[in-house]
């Protein structure tokens, strides 16, 4: 007899590849790509004293982080990866990119010339955003952390928009030569930085614009700041037209909660008074 042949074993099936499991590393990935940008604008303005072109770069790198958070989201939906994980995780970004690199940036652009005041009121900025960010986590998890359908109104100024009007301030002084940043202005961005840490914890609702639907009020609202967008590009500078944008936001928000509340005073009072005929 000749030498036995070895028998083949079986093909052992080859582990498939969840694809799900690698499509939930991507948001994150786009969220940390957001806190490289914070950390770098921090490291950018850090110096003893930062030049106008490093707090330039500083602003431009947390517009990359705002395209970034407006990013990770959109792509958790699409690829239907949304989690607790990621939510915890956008949050913590969120203070890092939104709540202490804004407040390194106006502190050491403006604020640093009013020693204490200017200390107090960024760190009352980095914990507006903490706070604001931590009361979202609540509002829009389940009990077991799970995260729940975004609404159409957000309770608070988020911090991104937040951020952005700061950033545009920035903006427009760079394009204005340096007008805005100028000692006479200190008080004012001082003012400026307080409000937006009071409306990022107030109540005062915002529009999420996750339900956007196109019907006639839509179509208005996005031809009047298209107009509009163009007007300030033309009139003014095109670093101005972001610091509009972001105020027509602010003020959109704050007239449909003082609609509200006005609705709310005129119930109240219908139902203070008898019905027609009552004893």
């Amino acid at each position: 007899m000749g030498p036995r042949r070895p028998r083949r074993q079986p093909n052992r099936p080859r582990p498939k590849v969840d694809l799900r499991k690698t499509l939930f590393v991507l948001p994150n990935l786009i969220t940390l790509g957001s806190v490289f940008c914070g950390f770098n604008a921090i490291r950018l303005v850090a110096l003893e004293r930062p030049t106008d072109d490093d707090v330039y770069r500083a602003a431009v790198l947390l517009i990359f982080a705002m395209l970034f958070d407006l990013m990770d989201g959109r792509v958790a939906r699409m690829t239907k990866t949304q989690s607790a994980f990621g939510l915890q995780l956008d949050s913590l970004a969120d203070v890092i990119s939104f709540g202490v690199a804004p407040a390194m940036l106006v502190y050491k652009w403006v604020l640093y010339r009013l020693p204490v005041p200017g200390l107090l009121v960024s760190f009352l900025y980095v914990a507006a955003a903490a706070v604001r960010l931590a009361r979202f986590n609540v509002l829009a998890s389940t009990s077991t952390g799970a995260p729940v359908k975004p609404g159409r109104h957000i309770i608070g100024l988020p911090s991104p928009p937040s951020t952005g009007i700061l950033i545009s301030l920035v903006l427009a002084n760079h394009a204005a030569g340096g007008l805005i940043g100028r000692d006479e202005y200190t008080i004012v961005i001082l003012c400026v930085t307080v409000g937006l840490g009071l409306l990022m914890v107030s109540n005062v609702r915002f529009r999420s614009f996750k339900d956007l639907r196109f019907n006639t009020g839509s179509v208005l609202l996005i031809l009047f700041v298209i107009a509009s967008s163009v007007f300030v590009w033309r009139r003014f500078r095109p670093e101005f037209v972001l610091m509009w944008l972001l105020s027509v936001y602010l003020i959109i928000g704050m007239v449909e909660t003082l609609r509200v509340l006005a609705e709310r005073l005129t119930r109240r009072e219908r139902g203070s008074f008898p019905p027609p005929g009552g004893a």
